[in-house]
């Protein structure tokens, strides 16, 4: 796997993280990377195949909303809280607060 692009946090585009946590299954991985964990794509249980998964992982990554990295032949991701919260102030806490409250991404899970 190449090295991933992550965006600047300056060169975030509101429209961009918006379209990214606009799915279920991308806001459910939000939801669970939330606490601040960082997740390796593997531990990641989703209701779609892993081609989906993956390319769910490439939209949250190119938005700015996690960052990628490779550690040998594992993935892993962490959300960008901090870089999210100086650029779109209280702008994650709103959307988690309603994802949690109507469920969103709820089937969204990590593997035990």
């Amino acid at each position: 796997m190449k090295d991933p692009r992550h965006p600047a946090p300056d060169a975030m585009s509101l429209t961009r993280v918006l379209a990214a946590l606009s799915d279920p299954v991308r806001l459910g991985v939000v939801r669970l990377l939330a606490d601040g964990a960082e997740l390796g794509w593997g531990e990641l249980r989703a209701p779609v195949a892993k081609s989906t998964l993956s390319h769910h992982m490439k939209v949250l990554r190119d938005a700015g909303v996690t960052r990628t990295r490779q550690e040998g032949t594992r993935c892993y991701v962490r959300l960008r809280s901090a870089d999210l919260e100086a650029r779109f102030p209280a702008l994650l806490p709103a959307i988690l607060d309603a994802a949690a409250t109507d469920d969103v991404g709820a089937d969204v899970s990590v593997a035990s």
